[in-house]
Formats: structure tokens, sequence, C-alpha cells
């Protein structure tokens, strides 16, 4: 069960013509005007996610919050038991008591190293260039029917993952990449859909999909006050 909201934390923590004539740029300017342009992204710093988890038969209670580049916090309720996620740009904890814990654990560093990526809520593939990261097209691939754009995104630090970008929409509609879990390395892909804007003319997937189970976002906050003590463990 804990390795199942690790391999979760990792998922979570993200969203036209058919030619290869396109560069990767082309595709990624699209895709930041689709997302209501640069400017939009720019300004957002912080966001509150609620939704629930559809998954082994239970439906679980989630909020996700994040402030950018600088903490990410995932509250969940299961048997009865609250449990919580906090990642910081240089440490994190988890709170599983449902899996025996009695207290906050700290997350590995190979873990803390793979998910600090998710703290970018703004995106990665907005001023790519100016974070260090490089990003190629690489072709068509299939997401349930639909030929999409890929692209390959490689961080500063080597890290790769991929882009899938309807051709219509120019939403990302799938995300892949690799992941150190426990000693190993595993395949993570997260499908998401329903985009649609919220409140201020923000732009979010309200559907997210991955191999724990679909999660639908009931109410998205962007720029909410979020206090420092959020990402601080405490068993209140």
């Amino acid at each position: 069960m804990k390795q199942w909201f690790t391999l979760l934390m990792f998922a979570l923590l993200a969203s036209p013509f058919l030619t290869n004539a396109q560069t990767a740029d082309e595709i990624i300017e699209k895709h930041i005007k689709a997302m209501g342009g640069a400017d939009k992204l720019k300004a957002i710093q912080s966001v509150v996610m609620e939704g629930e988890i559809n998954a082994q038969n239970m439906k679980i209670p989630i909020s996700m919050t994040t402030v950018h580049n600088k903490a990410w916090r995932m509250d969940f309720s299961m048997m009865g038991m609250k449990a919580f996620m906090i990642m910081r740009s240089d440490s994190g904890w988890m709170f599983m008591p449902f899996s025996g814990q009695t207290a906050p654990e700290a997350i590995p560093a190979d873990q803390l190293k793979e998910g600090k990526s998710q703290l970018d809520i703004q995106g990665q593939l907005l001023d790519y260039k100016e974070k260090g990261h490089t990003v190629e097209y690489i072709g068509m691939d299939d997401v349930e029917g639909t030929e999409c754009y890929k692209l390959k995104l490689t961080e500063k630090e080597g890290k790769a993952s991929y882009y899938l970008i309807d051709p219509t929409s120019y939403y990302v509609v799938r995300r892949t990449g690799k992941q150190n879990i426990g000693g190993k390395e595993m395949e993570i892909s997260t499908d998401l859909g329903d985009y649609k804007a919220v409140e201020g003319g923000y732009i979010f997937p309200h559907s997210i999909a991955s191999q724990n189970g679909p999660i639908v976002m009931t109410k998205v906050t962007v720029n909410p006050k979020v206090d420092d003590s959020k990402f601080v463990p405490s068993m209140n």
C-alpha cells in the first residue's frame, strides 16, 4: 500500500494539423497558447486541487497543494485514517498510518530527486531552454486511437520524460517517464483529460489517470495564499 501511494505521488506531481514538418518549438508554442498563453502560465504561483481517487474498490478523498518551485503536499484519507506526503526542494516526508507508520518518515533521497521536477506547476515545457532542458520532436504516437505529437524532454540533470500532445487541442494527453522507486526503475504513465477553465481563466485537466487508478478533480483553486506551515510534517 505504501508503494502504491509512492507511485501515485510520481504519477501526479504534473497539462492543428498533422504534419511532421512542425518543429518541437512550434508544437510547444501552440500548446502554451492552448493553455492560455505564457503570461497566464507564469502567473500561476500556487494551486490547490481537490478530488477523489477511485482505486482498489475504494473512493479516496484527496487534496494536493503546490507552491511553484517550492513545495508540494498531498493529503488523503483511507480506512478512517489521515495520511500525507510532503515534498520540498530540499526535503520530504510521508505519513501512512494504514501501513503501520506511527510518525512521518523522510522520503529517500533518490525518490526526492526523482520528484523534484513536479514542483514546476507552470509546466516544464514553458521556457524550457531557460530552465536548462532540451526538447526534441520524435514523431507521432497513438493515444487511445489518436495520433499525437511526441516530444522528448531531457532535464539538465539528464532525466528524460515524454509528452504526448493532441494535434487538435494541443493539450498534453499523456506523460511518460521512468522513475527510480525503492531501488527499481519503473515506467510511469499518466493520462490527462477533461481540460477546462477554472476561476481566473486558468486551464487545468480535471481527469488524471495512471496505473494507480483514475482521479477526478472536483475543485481547482489558483493562487490561494498558502502558509509555509503547510509543508512541515505534523500529526495534527
